[in-house]
């Protein structure tokens, strides 16, 4: 019989090597780059996913010198010492069985740093600082810089190199007149712009021999006014292949840009497309990436033609054994990428250790680990959430006798409403992986079962976790119970969970996280472009670059299906909570579908016309919003009220998720909560 993905698991031969698959691990920025004593926990991270079967994998970015920092004190590999104490990882990558690249990634003007460089002094809307404007002399000695580093990287062990040529970085504002307006050789025709890739690239194969992998990473698609056009990608592209890379892999958008292009909301493959147009311009192999993130889909791609190898990173977050599970038929059984960014992205431009929201063991595989007990113990979970999960199926494959209770029918807390919200569909994928870990850790789930004090102590269990979730905070207001009564005041779990039918004019009481989910849910009407490309490329503006340069058109967005009123007391911008690489996207799209907010009010009286609002603390400026529906979104309270009775009863009693800290709803630290604790009992 044909395997179920024989072509995501065909050998690629790049002719000096051939890889064991067509699995690209793309790069992440971890944290772990950045500081040689992280550097035995990067050799383990990588070391796990080369046991995984990753074909190859590639590191997060290493500047060639401090000029191409991304931040101060970044990674750098820039001397023979550096590339001595890479020798820890590639040793560990190599006896794992696996091959790996070092991404050599220079940030021009993104550099968050005084010594930032670029094309012209023009600062990018990213960083504060403007970047120097290099002479014909200084772009001679970044480009030395970048083939000293490709030296340095096979000294260090690296089966190859990967050119950061995309986002926005170094290389991209060399080939764009929106960064280059030069006048020299290295600006204003084409043929002079894309003069700096092609030299790295040229000098580099020179410099490192036939037998080491160059990757270059194009951008397929600016997304930027003043991008790059088709004709001049493939231009680039015939040249980098003449230059002697191995691969070409696709990158997308600029770091600037105003389209997302990673974000859960995004669709699946979403610009397998453009990379299908690359395929057709280069013999060299070519791979897709972004929002790819199961192994059927990748199949698809490589069996339509689309690309000969696929780029997937933070699935490898999410699960390090993504290949050998596909590989066994066993895909049901991976934790797959929800593409939230919580954990990942936020934490790297906050500059912590990047981990994953249903992963919390990345990058943290040397000091979280699910080892087997030496002491047996009977443990019942109470909650079926994430928490309640995480913490239940790893104490389980520890080797505890567990118990897993939850009043509802099916599980997921928290997880059920917010699958329905548009744009987050990825948590079915969550709850599909939980529903098959249930299963092979042997844990006994009880649904429909709520449990109590006395059945509880019954058990004679050794602990008890209590991830009981939350329940919507009341909120008071003149005039809500007779409302709620009438049933024009209504909870967001009446709206999204019991399907309470609303009207066309809502106000949403509460602008945080809940508050946004709500208004995408209710503009949207059931109809989510996430699932719908044709949709999503019209409402963000993506077009072909064969039509449009860059890529990128003006966004035309479907009506609302309601009229949406987003009000909170705080003062400020609403959403300031919401992820700091997704808040601005979840603004965006809100704003597109003409949804009013409304900051620092004081919520007056409710009444059968609607809400009555003043502003600021002389409660001035009186507006009636005449609404059909309101719905309370104004945050949670935890449920504890098991606790007590257990404590009293000299229960070993733990608190977990929302049950502990209810605060907006963080699955994140749920998850991560409830993982750690299962590790330590």
């Amino acid at each position: 019989m044909k395997p179920a993905y024989s072509n995501l698991l065909a050998p690629l031969d790049l002719g000096h090597v051939t890889l064991k698959n067509r699995v690209l691990m793309g790069s992440m920025h971890t944290g772990l780059e950045d500081r040689r004593k992280n550097f035995p926990r990067l050799a383990e991270y990588f070391a796990e996913r080369a046991r995984g079967g990753v074909g190859l994998m590639v590191t997060g970015g290493f500047a060639p010198n401090v000029a191409g920092w991304v931040s101060p004190f970044a990674g750098k590999l820039a001397s023979s010492s550096a590339a001595k104490d890479h020798r820890v990882i590639t040793d560990a990558v190599h006896r794992a069985d696996g091959r790996i690249a070092l991404q050599i990634l220079h940030a021009g003007r993104y550099g968050y740093h005084p010594f930032a460089v670029s094309a012209l002094k023009i600062k990018s809307p990213i960083s504060p600082f403007a970047p120097k404007a290099l002479s014909a002399r200084g772009v001679e000695k970044q480009i030395q810089a970048y083939v000293r580093c490709a030296q340095l990287s096979r000294e260090a062990g690296y089966d190859g190199v990967e050119v950061m040529g995309s986002e926005g970085y170094f290389i991209n504002q060399f080939l764009v007149t929106h960064v280059n307006k030069r006048s020299d050789q290295w600006g204003g025709d084409y043929a002079n712009r894309m003069r700096l890739p092609v030299e790295i690239v040229s000098r580099m194969r020179e410099a490192v021999g036939k037998d080491f992998i160059i990757i270059y990473r194009i951008s397929g698609l600016d997304l930027i006014p003043d991008g790059q056009t088709w004709e001049e990608i493939e231009t680039l592209a015939r040249g980098i292949e003449k230059a002697g890379a191995s691969i070409l892999n696709t990158g997308i958008g600029w770091h600037e840009a105003r389209v997302p292009t990673i974000a859960t909301s995004v669709p699946r493959g979403a610009f397998a497309w453009v990379t299908e147009k690359l395929k057709a311009v280069v013999d060299i192999p070519v791979c897709t990436t972004n929002r790819i993130n199961t192994p059927e889909l990748a199949e698809q791609i490589l069996a339509s033609g689309q690309a000969d190898m696929v780029s997937m990173a933070r699935p490898f977050l999410a699960d390090a054994d993504f290949v050998n599970k596909a590989a066994a038929d066993r895909a049901q059984e991976i934790n797959t990428c929800i593409a939230c960014n919580q954990a990942c992205l936020d934490h790297t431009f906050k500059l912590k250790i990047a981990s994953c929201l249903v992963n919390p063991r990345a990058c943290h595989e040397t000091e979280l680990n699910y080892l087997p007990t030496k002491a047996k113990k009977k443990i019942a979970v109470v909650g079926a959430g994430p928490a309640g999960l995480a913490a239940a199926t790893v104490a389980a494959d520890r080797g505890h006798e567990v118990d897993l209770f939850d009043a509802a029918s099916e599980i997921g807390g928290q997880f059920n409403m917010a699958k329905t919200i548009p744009g987050k569909e990825e948590f079915f994928e969550t709850l599909r992986y939980f529903r098959n870990k249930i299963a092979s850790s042997g844990v006994r789930l009880h649904l429909d079962t709520q449990a109590t004090p006395e059945s509880l102590l019954a058990g004679n269990y050794d602990e008890i976790l209590l991830a009981t979730g939350v329940t919507p905070r009341e909120v008071s207001i003149p005039g809500i119970e007779e409302q709620m009564q009438t049933g024009r005041v209504l909870s967001y779990v009446d709206v999204l969970a019991k399907k309470h039918e609303v009207g066309k004019r809502v106000a949403l009481i509460g602008a945080g996280g809940i508050g946004f989910d709500m208004a995408e849910y209710l503009v949207h009407e059931g109809h989510s472009p996430t699932l719908d490309l044709p949709l999503w490329n019209k409402e963000w503006g993506v077009t072909d670059p064969e039509t449009s340069r860059g890529g990128v058109v003006r966004p035309e967005p479907s009506a609302p299906a309601r009229e949406v009123f987003l009000l909170q007391r705080k003062s400020g911008k609403p959403g300031k909570g919401l992820g700091k690489t997704t808040g601005w996207i979840h603004r965006a799209s809100l704003q597109a579908k003409k949804v009013q907010t409304r900051s620092g009010v004081n919520y007056e009286s409710i009444d059968e016309r609607g809400i009555l609002i003043s502003y600021g603390e002389k409660r001035e400026n009186a507006e009636l919003i005449e609404v059909d529906h309101i719905v309370v979104c104004a945050g949670q309270e935890p449920l504890r009220a098991l606790q007590q009775p257990l404590l009293d009863a000299g229960a070993s009693v733990h608190l977990i998720g929302g049950a502990d800290k209810a605060a907006e709803l963080d699955a994140k630290r749920a998850i991560n909560q409830g993982s750690r604790l299962a590790a330590r009992l």
